[in-house]
């Protein structure tokens, strides 16, 4: 496993945990050189404890400006390295949330793993915890001097201690609003609720690219255009699923199986089971590009990215 470390007490905490556990682990420092002399001290200090290799930006890092730009460049320069570990902490994911809360109105957090290979050990610990294991097994550490001068810094020497005041919960609090489920976009709900208080006895609105609530009395149901895998479909018949074949399926009003279909149109094995069907209660309607039921004929349109 790869460590991304910094010389600081989380990453210096996550680089000797981990090899303390049995982890075959390799370290990596990215020298953005912003700090002059103290960012090449940096450099050296995780060079000489964790035999790092030290990766410059110098030629790219005039590019960007912003805390998240240069961690995107980090990641950019370490691909194709496995698994990379970085030492985020619960710590980072409060501040995380808090930030979005004010500059974006969600709280979404950082994630345990991405997909391109990143993953986020510590996020269960907290930052005193972090520093708390470096002493205790007299493990150095970095102390990034610029830190009081970010948006990070601001919400934590600062902000974070005035919440505390208020309640002294507040980190705990902005730590489970991470874990919440993603909502619908707020302009999204707002249309949903509206539809949904309407004392009119039939009402529509738009949802978005090609999708639209219909709300009929005491029912509601979507009508439009849906993406499944690189198909389009749309159709303006009510009450209309799509998923993919089952045992038995046949064509409604036909003899022949949804598989004889398959094999008579040379479909790959490979592509049968992501194939959509089209579906009215238990009757199968459509294999959109292949055939229709008899009496749907035009009813469902259907295209993939590759035809258009």
């Amino acid at each position: 496993m790869c460590c991304l470390v910094s010389g600081g007490a989380d990453s210096t905490c996550l680089w000797h945990a981990l090899g303390s556990l049995g982890y075959r682990v390799s370290a990596v420092h990215v020298n953005h050189g912003l700090r002059g002399e103290e960012s090449d001290e940096d450099a050296r200090f995780c060079r000489e404890l964790m035999d790092a290799e030290v990766a410059t930006s110098s030629d790219t890092v005039s590019q960007v400006s912003t805390e998240a730009e240069l961690r995107d460049l980090r990641y950019a320069l370490t691909e194709g390295r496995g698994l990379r570990a970085t030492g985020h902490t619960a710590s980072d994911q409060v501040e995380t949330v808090l930030y979005r809360l004010v500059s974006s109105g969600n709280t979404k957090g950082v994630r345990a793993a991405r997909a391109d290979g990143v993953v986020r050990p510590l996020l269960t610990l907290w930052r005193s915890e972090t520093e708390a294991y470096c002493r205790e097994h007299a493990l150095p550490f970095r102390v990034d001097s610029s830190n009081p001068d970010t948006m990070r810094g601001l919400i934590r020497g600062e902000i974070l201690p005035l919440l505390r005041r208020l309640h002294p919960g507040a980190d705990q609090n902005l730590l489970a609003l991470a874990e919440e489920r993603p909502r619908l976009p707020r302009a999204l709900e707002r249309t949903l609720a509206e539809l949904l208080s309407s004392t009119a006895g039939t009402r529509s609105a738009d949802l978005g690219p090609g999708i639209r609530a219909v709300r009929e009395y005491d029912t509601v149901r979507l009508e439009g255009r849906v993406r499944f895998g690189p198909w389009h479909l749309e159709s303006d018949a009510p009450d209309l699923v799509v998923r993919t074949r089952l045992p038995g399926d046949r064509l409604a009003g036909r003899r022949k199986k949804v598989q004889d279909l398959f094999v008579d149109a040379k479909v790959p094995r490979g592509e049968r089971d992501a194939w959509p069907l089209v579906v009215s209660g238990d009757e199968v309607v459509a294999v959109p590009g292949i055939a229709e039921a008899p009496g749907w004929e035009g009813t469902v349109r259907a295209w993939k990215d590759v035809d258009r």
